[in-house]
């Protein structure tokens, strides 16, 4: 392994105040070992109390202590915030939740950094390189690991003790590209996740789908290591669903022509084309998330019919009733807005809406504005999302990789422009404050009235506030007759 070099900003501050008691640690030092370094970076300050840590520090920059008994120090300096870490140990105290150990992790000084590595997840991340002469010290063969793309455990003992690393395995599987170690599988079977909180779960699974090249290798993880099956039951009937193999030729390596496969080819199309579009990480997450729960509707609507002299298994119904399922998914895990974005509400609608844009296409010799216009509202403006998740979903029957949107999905985004159906030509023209200046009061029939409106303006009646009104006048001497 060739020399390693750290390189961040407030190095050589650190090794100033602390010579050779500090160290870049984990996941910044397999990333420098895998050759793309890191714009994070953790510190470990050996040979140092908190007290003193804090009264070197504190005269530079913003000091927060995230707990002294866990000796974590959160310390901002020219704007950037960095991670300070004291050795810690983690001694068990009976068990928590789920019989799961209960730890009282601590801060240790003087342990031994072999020691405070040791207490890491995997071997890949139980390295340490300091600062001062950048010597590694890599206990577990990390660096071989790294080399060899994969994942073992640090400590086998230790692993079922923290649930959350099981999601933790698949998401380095995907992100980094590694595999995993066989005797992981076999470790990972008798541990109850049921423990975890939401938030922990979310953090993990958003991040499999925002960060993996193909987050597909990510969601087949957590199948295998049987996070899926207790964590998200939805997803796991989609594991056990066949679908049509004419309509739905795709089929994994063994020949099954699942949902669930169906499934990951429509998350890792819908990857593609977020990255192709450069949609803000918000958009991003909504798309996958709908990509991902788009299909879990059909085990439930499965069912065979005799068309065209053949039985045919079909799921008639299944956008609808996905929407369902997914309202109650999101709210298990508590999945509203994100970032200031309207995750939730997105994500439902891109669902429930998701056969209708080809719906359009089928019949492009006779739709007009009105249909635009309906499923525009439909979907709160999101266009090009709905677009690109119709167009994952259909990408998503064959493994070759999207590389541009097909002629359905470019026709769509034409006809919308052409016909300028927009997030701001949908919005409704007249509004309750315009009603009152007509005399009209707040309270059911004001309701009734602007509901009435808003149908005649998606149905291209009016397109003018001043042809609303006109017709609202007309509307309201109707209703008071």
């Amino acid at each position: 392994m060739k020399k390693l070099q750290a390189e961040f900003r407030e190095k050589e501050f650190l090794i100033h105040h602390f010579g050779g008691k500090v160290y870049a640690v984990g996941g910044y030092v397999r990333d420098l070992i895998r050759g793309i370094p890191s714009e994070e970076v953790d510190i470990l300050i050996t040979h140092h109390s908190v007290e003193d840590i804090i009264k070197i520090i504190q005269p530079h920059g913003k000091v927060d202590l995230v707990g002294k008994s866990f000796g974590i120090i959160k310390f901002t300096i020219n704007g950037k915030t960095y991670d300070l870490a004291l050795p810690r140990k983690e001694v068990p105290r009976g068990t928590g939740v789920k019989k799961h150990k209960d730890f009282i992790i601590s801060a240790e000084p003087n342990l031994p950094i072999e020691k405070d590595l040791e207490r890491r997840d995997f071997r890949c991340n139980s390295i340490a390189l300091r600062l001062t002469d950048n010597k590694v010290i890599d206990p577990f063969r990390g660096a071989s690991d790294i080399k060899a793309k994969k994942i073992r455990l640090s400590n086998p003992a230790s692993f079922p003790d923290d649930p959350l690393r099981i999601l933790r395995v698949a998401r380095f599987a995907s992100v980094l590209e590694f595999s995993v170690d066989p005797e992981i599988y076999e470790t990972s079977r008798e541990i109850d996740l049921s423990g975890l909180s939401v938030e922990r779960v979310n953090e993990e699974i958003f991040k499999i789908l925002l960060f993996s090249p193909l987050p597909s290798v990510g969601l087949e993880e957590l199948f295998k290591l049987g996070a899926i099956r207790q964590l998200f039951q939805e997803l796991y009937n989609l594991t056990l669903s066949i679908q049509d193999p004419l309509f739905h030729p795709e089929k994994d390596k063994y020949g099954n022509h699942t949902v669930w496969y169906h499934t990951k080819l429509t998350v890792d199309q819908a990857k593609r084309l977020s990255e192709l579009a450069q949609l803000s990480q918000e958009k991003k997450l909504a798309l996958l998330l709908a990509s991902l729960y788009h299909d879990v509707g059909k085990p439930s609507t499965a069912q065979w019919e005799f068309k065209k002299g053949r039985m045919v298994i079909t799921n008639n119904g299944h956008d609808v009733l996905s929407e369902k399922i997914t309202k109650k998914i999101l709210s298990r895990f508590r999945i509203f807005s994100w970032n200031g974005y309207k995750l939730r509400k997105t994500i439902l609608s891109l669902i429930k809406c998701h056969h209708r844009a080809s719906e359009l296409w089928q019949n492009r010799e006779v739709v007009t504005k009105k249909a635009f216009n309906r499923l525009a509202a439909d979907i709160s403006g999101e266009i090009e999302l709905l677009v690109y998740l119709d167009a994952a979903d259909r990408a998503g029957r064959k493994e070759k990789p999207i590389i541009e949107l097909d002629e359905e999905a470019r026709w769509l985004l034409r006809k919308f422009k052409e016909l300028d159906v927009t997030k701001e030509t949908i919005k409704p023209l007249i509004m309750g404050r315009d009603l009152i200046k007509m005399a009209v009061a707040p309270g059911p029939l004001m309701g009734k009235i602007l509901k009435k409106l808003y149908e005649l303006q998606l149905d291209n009646e009016f397109e003018t506030k001043k042809e609303g009104l006109q017709i609202a006048k007309k509307i309201i001497e109707k209703a008071l007759q």
